[in-house]
């Protein structure tokens, strides 16, 4: 389904629809299409009967006679795994499209808020078709100069909520803080932290707001003070885990907004001699890689990083090709990944 607002269209076949019929990643379908040796007979299969099956048709390639087109995408840094997933996803879907992706960290901004000029003159001297932006904060400046360009650009998980008409794809972050909540109080938590991100922006809000209704729904009263904002940073959350254990009444579990900040409320627990889940139950989001390598694994809430970054790419290019999305904002679904930080709390196993 592709949202906007409150409203929902559905979409046609796309090849993240024909991945999940076959039960595939979206890179594995991709593949399959466009003839790689390197899938399982059996996995060649099963995505070429959903191919058949869905109608999926594939879009042409750019004229191999002509050099391939490029497109821009900017991560917010090149050093974190989620900026790998995102180039993973955003690379299988130009290679589908016969195109080629320039990578770049960082949108800067200079003084008076104005467009970083260094870089927008190199997008318009490579010939860049249009732009893929990760985590970004466009300045209005920015947004004014790429609609002045006439330069199609897709926002994947903007920070803030993007002006009227940007295109934009991410995940269904609400939906998401609701999961992880209501596991926890499956499990029979009824003391439940929750490490947030950036107060005002659309993820962070987005998060904490399912997870304020998942309590609600519960029937439990939310505790301010079990509310703490860590803006995604590691060393942040910590701090503000030592802080929840330092409460009066401290929480018996935490919903933990992001991998990465996971981390830290490993750290802060380990500094204190309690044991996951033991003495803490702990939900991430996001199921980087971090959260399988950690001990114990973190049980997280999954949001497809690759197939948004594809979703964004393939919506490029119809924008590049002169057709508009019916939707201005697709989102993702998110699903819970159940690993071994989470359990019952301790005083009802004792």
């Amino acid at each position: 389904m592709v949202r906007t607002g409150s409203a929902s269209v559905t979409a046609g076949p796309t090849l993240a629809v024909v991945a999940r019929e076959a039960g595939v990643s979206v890179p594995t379908a991709s593949k399959v299409v466009n003839g790689r040796e390197d899938v399982a007979p059996e996995t060649r299969r099963r995505v070429t009967e959903a191919l058949h099956r869905l109608g999926y048709v594939r879009r042409p390639r750019f004229d191999a006679g002509k050099p391939p087109g490029l497109v821009d995408l900017v991560v917010h840094s090149l050093e974190s795994s989620w900026s790998g997933a995102v180039l993973h996803g955003a690379e299988e879907a130009a290679h589908d499209s016969g195109l080629e992706v320039v990578v770049s960290a960082g949108l800067s901004r200079s003084r008076g808020d104005q467009p970083d000029r260094g870089w927008l003159d190199k997008l318009t001297a490579r010939g860049s078709s249009g732009v893929l932006f990760n985590l970004a904060e466009l300045t209005p400046s920015q947004y004014s100069w790429l609609d002045q360009h006439r330069i199609p650009f897709v926002m994947i998980d903007p920070v803030l909520e993007p002006p009227p008409g940007v295109v934009s794809v991410g995940a269904a972050n609400w939906h998401g803080g609701v999961t992880a909540t209501e596991h926890l109080l499956s499990l029979g938590h009824e003391r439940i932290g929750v490490v947030a991100g950036h107060r005002r922006t659309m993820a962070g809000d987005a998060r904490l707001a399912g997870y304020r209704s998942a309590l609600a729904s519960a029937g439990l009263r939310q505790r301010p003070e079990y509310v703490r904002h860590a803006g995604f940073d590691e060393t942040a959350a910590r701090v503000r885990m030592l802080e929840l254990l330092d409460l009066p009444e401290p929480p018996t579990a935490v919903f933990v907004c992001s991998d990465r900040m996971a981390l830290g409320v490993y750290e802060a627990l380990s500094e204190r001699g309690l044991k996951v889940p033991h003495d803490m139950s702990v939900v991430g989001f996001d199921d980087l890689p971090e959260s399988r390598w950690v001990t114990p694994a973190l049980t997280t809430v999954r949001q497809p990083v690759s197939e948004m970054a594809a979703t964004a790419l393939r919506l490029l290019v119809r924008m590049m090709d002169g057709h508009r999305p019916e939707s201005t904002r697709t989102e993702l679904s998110t699903r819970l990944v159940e690993r071994s930080s989470t359990a019952g709390p301790a005083e009802r196993r004792s």
